[in-house]
This record gives structure tokens, C-alpha cells and sequence, in this order.
């Protein structure tokens, strides 16, 4: 039913021509709706923290507080358990995050607003068209923008996780094992962002179409946002703390600590604090020392056998009688008995020797499946596993001008698409070397890969050898 039978225009509603609603109008109704939905939500954490009685939050209460921190008192006879994650704060918190980065993407992006798809239509192409590297956004966008998204939502993970909160840049262990928990935790939120259901793929269909299907975020935002945590953390340590020591004004140590930590300054205002926020400025905050080993207060137990959660980051080549593959991928196994572990193994891969320097192309597989692990004691820990998927072959043709030139990438030349899918499956072996319970290296990882695809522009990937070396993250172990 229609509900009015003409249009209706400004006019008609008895306003002047100058308040007609364009469409950069709406636009900027709706980043307003965002920002002051935002300023809502954090303002009632500010109040919400205020009322429960915690750490001051008003300026003048925060700078009468320690700038340096207290020294740490532990009780060697406390037997009380470490408090876990604080998984409800978390979860709201980087929800937070995900409608200020998609209010922002709203406001900005034509394509966002407009994908010109369907809406599950548009998601699964979008998922379905990752493949290569590159994505089409400029240098600062893949090399600044990401890895600090990825060192934001790590911030936040370490603001939500008690057990590791109080640690600072150092040799102590515990500093990277909680930095190695929130590299994880930045992997899933920048998976999500990027394919999950309130992501860039749903909200505005991005990375369905050239040049926007490349994989380059899923790797840069988290690996390189853990070096950018790392980095800032260097900076709070050696710089911040050394003009703290320097001057009592409060403007400067604000300033400071704002512009030597940015991402940490946006994580605290999307958890609710103050940008100069510190934990070490509050005497009721065990602050732990960077240096030397301290009492442990309570013993972990754990389960016998394989890891809870394992993550490993992967080199990796696939040979077969046609040429050679190489690239890198990510596999996630999740424990499921005291041997037996579920895998999910994504690995993509450039072809070579097309025999065209026009064409180019890569190789996905995504397979899942279980791995078994013996009960061996020691440094070296093999496996044997047998994973089902798919394989997905992509390239891409550039065409040549119409006076035979073949323009640059950035000129938008004239290209052609190729792509087959088909079933695939793998099994082999691999060899760890464990340095801690944290900490694994992947030495060697060997597949038999067989692919029922069919060749494409004279390369197939019907069945080769896959081999993998990487770096191996184990999760609720320590």
C-alpha cells in the first residue's frame, strides 16, 4: 500500500528551497546519529563507573593520583584464583568500535551507502571474491590505518583481562604473554570487521569487486598492529615515563601520553576513560615490574594433552608438475580431547610460470578437519592430520590499450577474470618445536594435496605437495 500518492517534496510541506534534504544531507544526519549515539553510550559508561565506586574519572581526581607505580604487594599465601576475561565488558566494548568505524565508513563512502546489491547476495559474493593480496587502498590505509585498528581493539582486550592488566614493556614474560592473548584477540575482531556478519563484506559489500578482493588486511591488522601495541608500549615505558619524571604539569603529561599512544588513548575512550588513562595512576592497581621474577599466588590447572586453542601464522609453497605456489596462510585448531584437535587451515598462494606477463592469478584452499597429536613429553611435538575443503583458482588478465600498451595497475586498464572452484582434500604430518607453553615453532609441515579442479589457463592444481613453516600461538595453557 502506498502510503502517499505523490511524492513529497520540501515544498510541499510548506518549507523553503534552501532546506531541501539532499542526499549529502542525510549524510550528514545520519554521522551525526552515529557520533551522538556514541557520546550516549560512553557518557553512561563514565557514569556507570562513577557510581560503582571506581577508579576517579574526573580530571582533578585523576591527576592527584601516582604518576609512577606502586610498588607490587602479592601475598605468597593468597590462594584466590586469578579473575578471568571480563568477556561482558569486552563484547560491548568492541561493538563500540565496530559502530564508530561503520559510522565513519557510512558517512564517507559513496559505495558504502550504495553497494547496489542485495543484501546476502552482496555478502556471500563479497566473501566468496577474496583472493590475492592486494586490495586497492592506498598505503596509509593498508600500512597505518589497519595496524592501528588492530593495536586499538588489543588495547581493549588488555583492558578487559585482569590477570595481565598491570604488566609493562620488559623481558618479564607475562608483558608477552598478554600481548600474544591480544594479537590473537585483534585477529577475531579484524576478521569480523572484514567478513564477519557486521562487517565491511555485509555493510557495503566490499571486496566484491576488483580491486577490492584482496586479503592484505586480514594479515597486516593484526600482525602488524602487534607491533604497533609493542612499539607504543616502548614509548610509554622509555618516553612517557621519562617526562613524567621531568614535569608535574598535567597539560604536558596528557599531551604526552596522548601523542606517544594513540591507539591506547582511543581504546580508553571506547571503554569509557579518559584518553591519558593509566592503570599505574591508581593506588588500588597492582602495577607489576618489568623486571625480575615475582611470587605467584595461585597454580593453574591444566588439562593433559594438546592446547584449548592453538593459532599459527604460515610460509607456505604448493608444488605441483605445472609450478610453483607460494604464499602464506593462518590455521586455528580448537581442542576437542586430550589428543584431538578440529583444524580450520586457509592458506592462498601466487601462481607462477604462466607463461604471460599480462596474466596473473593465486590459489585458495580452505579446509577443516581433525588432527591428532601423540602424548609425547618433550620440546618436539609431531602431529598427523587429514583436513576437507575446497580449492578456489583465480586470474586475472590485463588487457592492452588499443595501441597494444598495457597500462599500469593504478590507470584502471581493461581486465578479464577467471576463476574455477572444486572439492579438495589434504593429509600429512608436521613437527613443532615448543619454546614455552606460549609459544611453538611450525619447523616443517608436509600435505599430500589432492584438487578436483580443472585447469585453468595452464595451471591446475589436481594434486601436489604443500609445505608449511610458521610460528604456533597456544592459548589457555598458561
Amino acid at each position: 500500500m502506498r502510503l502517499f500518492s505523490a511524492p513529497v517534496s520540501p515544498r510541499s510541506l510548506g518549507l523553503g528551497k534552501n532546506c531541501a534534504l539532499t542526499v549529502r544531507a542525510w549524510t550528514f544526519c545520519g554521522a551525526a546519529a552515529w557520533i551522538l549515539l556514541f557520546i550516549s553510550w560512553f557518557g553512561a559508561e563514565l557514569f556507570a563507573q562513577q557510581d560503582s565506586g571506581s577508579a576517579p574519572l574526573d580530571p582533578s581526581d585523576a591527576a592527584e593520583t601516582p604518576l609512577l607505580p606502586v610498588s607490587p604487594v602479592i601475598s605468597p599465601t593468597d590462594d584466590s584464583k586469578p579473575q578471568g576475561v571480563q568477556w561482558q565488558h569486552l563484547f560491548y566494548q568492541s561493538l563500540r568500535l565496530l559502530m564508530v568505524e561503520h559510522g565513519f565508513r557510512y558517512a564517507t563512502e559513496e559505495g558504502t551507502r550504495h553497494p547496489h546489491r542485495p543484501f546476502f547476495k552482496g555478502y556471500t559474493q563479497s566473501v566468496g571474491a577474496l583472493h590475492g593480496w592486494a586490495d586497492g587502498d592506498p598505503f596509509y590505509v593498508n600500512y597505518v590505518g589497519h595496524p592501528m585498528q588492530g593495536a586499538i581493539s588489543g588495547y581493549l582486550w588488555t583492558l578487559n583481562d585482569p590477570r595481565y592488566r598491570g604488566v609493562e614493556f620488559g623481558k618479564d614474560s607475562d608483558y608477552w604473554k598478554s600481548r600474544l592473548r591480544a594479537g590473537a584477540f585483534a585477529w577475531a575482531y579484524s576478521e569480523q570487521m572484514e567478513i564477519g556478519p557486521i562487517s565491511e563484506a555485509s555493510i557495503g559489500n566490499v571486496q566484491g569487486a576488483w580491486p577490492q578482493e584482496g586479503m592484505v588486511d586480514h594479515v597486516v591488522t593484526p600482525a602488524i598492529g602487534l607491533g604497533w601495541m609493542i612499539a607504543e608500549d616502548a614509548l610509554d615505558r622509555y618516553l612517557v615515563r621519562l617526562v613524567e619524571r621531568k614535569t608535574q604539569n598535567r597539560t604536558v603529561r596528557a599531551l604526552v601520553r596522548g601523542g606517544a599512544n594513540p591507539s591506547r588513548s582511543f581504546a580508553n575512550v571506547i571503554s569509557g576513560k579518559w584518553p591519558w588513562y593509566r592503570q599505574r595512576d591508581y593506588g588500588d592497581v597492582v602495577a607489576v615490574s618489568p623486571r625480575g621474577p615475582r611470587d605467584k599466588p595461585y597454580t593453574i590447572e591444566r588439562a593433559p594433552g594438546v592446547a584449548p586453542f592453538e593459532f599459527a601464522a604460515n610460509a607456505y609453497t604448493f608444488a605441483t608438475y605445472t609450478g610453483v605456489c607460494a604464499g602464506g596462510g593462518a590455521t586455528a585448531a580448537l581442542r576437542v580431547g586430550a589428543q584431538w584437535q578440529m583444524v580450520l587451515d586457509v592458506n592462498d598462494c601466487k601462481m607462477t610460470g604462466l607463461g604471460n606477463n599480462n596474466l596473473t592469478g593465486d590459489s585458495l584452499f580452505y579446509m577443516t578437519g581433525p588432527r591428532w597429536t601423540p602424548p609425547l613429553n618433550g620440546p618436539w611435538v609431531p602431529y598427523v592430520q587429514v583436513l576437507f575443503g575446497g580449492n578456489k583458482l583465480t586470474q586475472e588478465l590485463v588487457l592492452p590499450d588499443q595501441q597494444g600498451r598495457t597500462l599500469p595497475d593504478d590507470a584502471r586498464s581493461p581486465r578479464q577474470q577467471f576463476e574455477r572452484d572444486g572439492f579438495a582434500m589434504s593429509a600429512g604430518m608436521g613437527l613443532d618445536l615448543n619454546f614455552n607453553r606460549a609459544l611453538a615453532f611450525r619447523v616443517i609441515g608436509v600435505e599430500y594435496v589432492r584438487s578436483w579442479n580443472n585447469d585453468l589457463n595452464g595451471f591446475t592444481a589436481a594434486h601436489g605437495l604443500q609445505f608449511k613453516i610458521g610460528v604456533v600461538l597456544h592459548m589457555g595453557t598458561w
